[in-house]
């Protein structure tokens, strides 16, 4: 790991119980993230805090390590379970918070329930019946255990609102509140709250259920990271894949991360990409559970080089050494294009963001660019880069041609992308 992105600070000189340390040692941390340095000192204090800081600054490390030590300090005789609780949008984060609790917290006299929809209901309550310290989930999930009365809130010591915005992008927005209703009062817990984002909406939730809380905000001037090199090309409908493949053979990613905007040229675009010697998988919202974790498995293992995927990827994956990710459709959401592109250059890397502003999507850029507050630079399209196309056989692809993620008719305009708040 780089250190260009961290501070002078070490974790050893801040008020870290020593099983904490010896964690963070056997993981390789030893000095902290600009969103570390400013939000442990004042959560290890039990000061709430609403932090935000580009996506792979060490958000999750931030707030778990608060939580941890929320959880030694607390010498009472008569401890109840659960004692914290960790809220994530998606099952994806939610399983990368459990296995980066579990990593850090390895030393420690700890016991954590992850609880996610879609797979092993009866293993999930099992673990909420042997009385976990820590309950790691999605709002919905952890609602439906709550109403079965698998656990309890009464005792609830800490409380961690992870991407909080994306919370109200998923409608998740009233089951955080019924949850934190249930709880004992704010004043009486530690509040923790981590987003990509603060908008107004996130800020206006933090003051609501959380004591008094520190805003802390990091680079907000810049939404997207330095480390990031972005660049688009203008490619027609039909020189969209063939443009894809001359940049993947130009520049040979180890590993590499596709966009688009829907599962229908999700799935075409495997079958291409495949047929041209790709080793490569589609990833979609329908995907089940299991079958998207072995997936995800697979390309962290490079079993699987590139991954094909759609929103549903965005946030929540800390996949280490994604060189490159290609917007090959443009996202409808400007705020989905950061996250998209902040997959690669984690933690200190450098990365490569590449967009094809198609015919079809278009109208998407000035939005972004406006969100950003930059221009991306647009390349010329050389014909060395537009390469030659195997097709895949006619059964492990619909029909039609590839370079189009769906139709519009011709009389019906295209619906603008939305834009949400003020990116500072």
């Amino acid at each position: 790991m780089k250190n260009t992105h961290l501070t002078n600070t070490r974790f050893c000189n801040l008020e870290l119980s020593d099983s904490i340390l010896q964690g963070l040692s056997a993981a390789g941390f030893d000095f902290c993230t600009p969103i570390q340095d400013r939000a442990l000192p004042l959560s290890l204090r039990g000061k709430d805090v609403a932090g935000q800081a580009q996506t792979g600054t060490g958000k999750t490390a931030a707030f778990l390590l608060a939580t941890f030590q929320h959880l030694i300090n607390d010498e009472s005789e008569k401890i109840r379970n659960p004692r914290a609780l960790i809220l994530a949008p998606t099952r994806e984060l939610a399983i990368q918070i459990h296995k980066d609790a579990v990593s850090l917290g390895k030393f420690l006299d700890v016991k954590m329930a992850l609880i996610y929809g879609g797979i092993d209901y009866q293993k999930q309550l099992l673990t909420l019946k042997n009385a976990p310290d820590i309950i790691i989930g999605t709002p919905g999930r952890v609602i439906d255990f709550y109403r079965q009365q698998a656990f309890t809130l009464d005792h609830i010591q800490v409380t961690v609102m992870d991407e909080a915005d994306r919370m109200f992008d998923l409608g998740f927005i009233k089951d955080i509140r019924y949850l934190l209703r249930r709880m004992p009062a704010p004043e009486s817990r530690l509040n923790l709250l981590f987003s990509a984002t603060l908008s107004y909406k996130v800020t206006e939730l933090a003051y609501e259920h959380m004591y008094n809380p520190v805003l802390i905000r990091i680079e907000t001037e810049e939404v997207t990271s330095k480390a990031i090199s972005q660049r688009a090309y203008c490619p027609s409908n039909e020189q969209k894949l063939p443009l894809l493949v001359g940049l993947l053979q130009a520049f040979q990613p180890l590993r590499s991360i596709v966009f688009v905007n829907t599962k229908k040229s999700a799935e075409n675009l495997n079958a291409y990409l495949n047929a041209n010697g790709y080793r490569t998988s589609a990833l979609s919202g329908d995907v089940p559970q299991e079958k998207r974790q072995r997936l995800l498995n697979d390309f962290q293992e490079n079993r699987i080089t590139l991954l094909i995927a759609t929103d549903v990827a965005a946030r929540g994956l800390h996949i280490p050494d994604v060189s490159h990710v290609f917007n090959y459709d443009l996202p409808q959401d400007v705020e989905d294009y950061v996250h998209r592109i902040g997959r690669t250059a984690r933690f200190g890397a450098k990365g490569e963001a590449i967009s094809f502003i198609c015919e079809e999507y278009a109208y998407s850029m000035p939005d972004i660019e406006a969100y950003i507050g930059q221009k991306v630079p647009v390349e010329a399209i050389s014909q060395e880069l537009l390469a030659e196309l195997k097709h895949p056989e006619r059964s492990s692809v619909e029909h039609r041609k590839p370079t189009s993620s769906h139709r519009h008719s011709p009389n019906k305009p295209k619906a603008r992308p939305r834009v949400r708040g003020n990116p500072q």
